[in-house]
């Protein structure tokens, strides 16, 4: 998480989270919908030697672990692996991704049996971008200027998905195996059934979920096809066997007809039926005209290393450059810093609050409004941030971020819900982060084909000045457009090393968790780069969670109370001026990373917030 060699003595049970959260890895739906509780990680849970593995994939479902295994056993390659996960996470956790929804996905190559011009590293788009209906003032005239939920429950709040166009370019591109074949698993999944785990019957009995229900009784009859697949009273609890055979029909289709299925053809005329259904006429060429986008990695030096992250409509790979920039600038002071100190905690704290501060004023889809990229993560720009930091008190608020001009304070908030990393024995990885929005996305259900639609709308400014679902207010840069996408905090990223004249992937990582999922994923490369932690435990460890607005600086339990010259980490940070709250990680995060036992073998793990589990062999 921060810095030095020496963990504190109360973080024995560093690598046991005591604090709760991680709902689904999506915030409450509206200020009525609270974030539920994640079971318990214990010591116990991990290994205290770590695996390693030649090939491995680390999802937060353990059959989309194994989904992804499946396809390095018959030799395929990173890229057929995360296919095959992210198809299978679509009916094991459909909650929080699916074929509803988009998603980034970094890929690095290394050897390919057809592709020449390697080494390369693609970051591919496939977020959700707003329908041809969604103008700018779509949400602030009648009728939607009166139902409050528009933009989160139903059809408005539904984005034209982009998971499976990317899944399937990403395939056809860059993977080895038959689309078929890569598809098996999820469908066999789907067909068959699986057992509900703790996080699934925690989200579905939460209130996000079964509250809402309680608290918006005529809702009950709107969703109808959901409550009948996901809340029929026997899929809600642990062990229970859910099947989805209209999802299956889907998948089969896809794996028949490729990515026409879902875009023009027969899923196409049943998502355009249910959403007119639902009071919103999307038209074909919405569908038709979709297409992923290939992107050049956000390059950054860290460390001697070469640091890929997701560039925008991302934000995540701004912020995570911007720190790591900010770190570096005071490397000698930072480095002198304990492990987990109050020091540690604060430099991360104040380095968070510039960046997050730009990612406010000056972020959003790059198609649609102009990015200052370049000036935001100059040298010039990180080391006069860097020198801003105060190490004896926190700053006004108006203080922090660049001296740019500002495009509008705006807290733009992407609640990206799962993420997998894989690496093949070839040398190549892929970081692929994945999103349906809040859990359930918008409940509304593909009649005929079992899957759940996003609500992805809401992460665009849909009333000015009033705040989203995420209690978050924005700037009018981020309003709704035709083929618009929202800034998303989804940040797969990739860390390559040059280890004797060979460059090789080091890291995997990602996170999901709305906001979170930038703190997330930037604590637990700082752990494993810096203080050499292993993946299964970088993943576990406390963490921290600041985003300029609100002023609040959230600290995991054992963290916040572990001691420190002066007082507790919490106390010294209040003296300092912070907003503390103890509270929890409220994301999750998978992580693969090169033994450095053995250069020829990966590390993993898989967030026990969320009880996933890797595989690999």
């Amino acid at each position: 998480m921060h810095l030095n060699k020496r963990p504190l003595a109360a973080l024995a049970a560093a690598f046991v989270i005591a604090a709760s959260g991680c709902s689904s890895t999506a915030p409450a739906r509206s200020a009525s919908r609270g974030v539920t509780s994640p079971p318990t990680a214990s010591v116990s849970q991990r290994p205290s030697i770590e695996p390693t593995y030649r090939h491995v994939v680390a999802a937060d479902h353990e059959l989309a672990s194994k989904a992804g295994l499946e396809m390095l056993e018959r030799g395929g390659n990173a890229v057929d692996a995360a296919v095959a996960s992210s198809f299978a996470l679509s009916v094991v956790r459909p909650y929080s991704c699916g074929i509803g929804g988009g998603g980034f996905m970094m890929i690095h190559l290394a050897k390919h049996p057809r592709l020449t011009g390697l080494p390369r590293t693609i970051a591919l788009d496939y977020r959700e971008f707003a329908p041809s209906w969604a103008t700018p003032d779509a949400f602030t005239k009648p009728p939607l200027r009166d139902d409050p939920l528009a933009s989160t429950e139903g059809a408005h709040a539904v984005a034209i998905p982009g998971t499976v166009a990317g899944l399937l370019y990403a395939l056809e591109n860059y993977g080895t195996l038959p689309r078929d074949v890569v598809l098996a698993p999820a469908i066999r999944l789907a067909e068959e059934g699986f057992p509900i785990d703790a996080d699934h019957a925690r989200v579905v009995n939460g209130k996000n979920v079964k509250g809402f229900f309680e608290r918006h009784p005529a809702y009950r009859a709107r969703f109808a096809e959901f409550r009948r697949i996901y809340d029929d009273g026997n899929t809600n609890r642990v062990g229970a066997i859910l099947k989805q055979p209209d999802q299956a029909k889907a998948l089969r289709l896809i794996a028949k007809d490729g990515a026409s299925a879902f875009y023009n053809g027969p899923i196409t005329d049943a998502i355009r039926a249910t959403l007119k259904a639902d009071g919103v006429a999307v038209t074909a060429s919405d569908f038709i005209n979709y297409a992923p986008k290939e992107l050049a990695p956000l390059e950054t030096r860290f460390r001697s290393r070469r640091v890929l992250t997701f560039p925008p409509p991302s934000s995540g790979g701004i912020v995570i450059s911007q720190v790591l920039g900010m770190i570096e600038a005071r490397k000698s002071e930072y480095d002198r810093f304990e492990y987990a100190s109050a020091d540690a905690t604060h430099y991360l704290t104040e380095a968070l609050g510039h960046a997050f501060a730009d990612r406010s004023r000056h972020l959003a889809d790059p198609a649609f409004v102009p990015v200052p990229v370049l000036a935001l993560t100059s040298a010039t720009n990180i080391r006069d941030l860097a020198g801003r930091i105060d190490m004896t008190r926190t700053q006004p608020a108006e203080s922090y971020g660049s001296r740019l001009t500002s495009a509008g304070a705006q807290e733009l908030r992407d609640a990206g819900t799962s993420h997998l990393s894989a690496v093949d024995s070839f040398g190549n990885a892929v970081a692929c982060t994945e999103t349906i929005n809040l859990e359930f996305g918008s409940m509304l259900v593909v009649k005929g084909y079992g899957f759940v639609l996003n609500n992805q709308m809401d992460d665009f400014t849909t009333r000015p000045g009033q705040a989203n679902a995420f209690g978050l207010r924005q700037d009018e840069r981020n309003l709704p457009a035709p083929g618009k996408q929202p800034l998303s905090s989804m940040s797969p990223t990739i860390v390559l090393l040059d280890d004797q004249g060979k460059e090789e992937v080091e890291l995997v990582v990602g996170a999901s968790g709305g906001p979170r999922i930038i703190t997330g994923t930037l604590q637990v490369m700082l752990d494993s780069i810096i203080h050499d932690i292993p993946a299964s435990r970088a993943v576990a460890q406390p963490r921290i969670h600041h985003q300029w607005m609100p002023r609040t600086l959230t600290i995991e339990a054992d963290l916040a109370g572990a001691p420190d010259v002066g007082g507790t980490v919490a106390s010294i940070l209040g003296k300092r001026g912070h907003d503390v709250k103890v509270g929890s990680s409220e994301c999750a995060v998978q992580a693969v990373r090169r033994s450095p036992r053995d250069r020829n073998r990966f590390e993993a793990g898989s967030d026990p917030r969320k009880g996933g589990k890797p595989a690999g062999q």
